[in-house]
């Protein structure tokens, strides 16, 4: 057997011996795979109007006891915000894989942001410019975490209806989940910012 084996291998190397090596030629001009390009962002006209209306302020008596928001149509019935409550978001085209995935936290969390303690209209500024930071820095997954609302009282947790609403009408966030307990439970959630 071993002997067949070297004879093999002999007869082998004697049929290439001849052969020449092919020179890489480039690829036609054509067929080149194009260089990416780099995303611009639209410059804001006005910033505080465009911010306005893609995220509004919630009126404090238009959030129940409940913790329902009303009027605006945001969150009703049984899409209630509570205090101990789990948010959940996903847009169209978003694999319902993708979500779980992102519900077990198996997304590397690339930044953060903490709004416990500020008024709507600094949590909702600091938001704003916090996704657009991130996604222009090429994080996918962020955690933001908003609180449970305990201090907010009979009219429910403000700030955390504010966020659910705002992060819905962004267009940059793909999905969102309520985190796991481990990283703030219903107080905190994970975002998945558009690719």
């Amino acid at each position: 057997m071993a002997k067949q084996r070297s004879t093999d291998a002999d007869t082998f190397r004697a049929a290439v011996r001849d052969v020449t090596p092919l020179t890489h030629t480039p690829p036609p001009v054509g067929l080149a795979k194009p260089k990416p390009r780099a995303r611009l962002r639209k410059a804001a006209a006005s910033a505080r109007e465009n911010l306005d209306e893609a995220m509004p302020l919630l009126a404090l008596d238009t959030v129940t006891g409940d913790g329902a928001v009303t009027g605006d149509g945001a969150v009703t019935g049984d899409g209630a915000v509570t205090a101990d409550g789990a948010l959940s978001f996903q847009r169209g085209g978003v694999r319902t894989q993708v979500v779980r995935r992102l519900r077990r936290g198996l997304y590397p969390n690339e930044d953060e942001l903490d709004l416990h303690g500020l008024s709507q209209t600094a949590a909702r500024d600091l938001l704003a410019d916090f996704i657009a930071r991130s996604r222009d820095g090429g994080c996918r997954c962020v955690r933001i975490i908003h609180g449970k609302g305990y201090r907010s009282g009979a009219r429910g947790p403000v700030l955390k209806t504010a966020v659910n609403l705002w992060l819905r009408r962004h267009m940059d966030v793909m999905a969102f989940v309520s985190a796991r307990a481990i990283d703030g439970g219903a107080g905190a959630m994970y975002v998945l910012l558009r690719a």
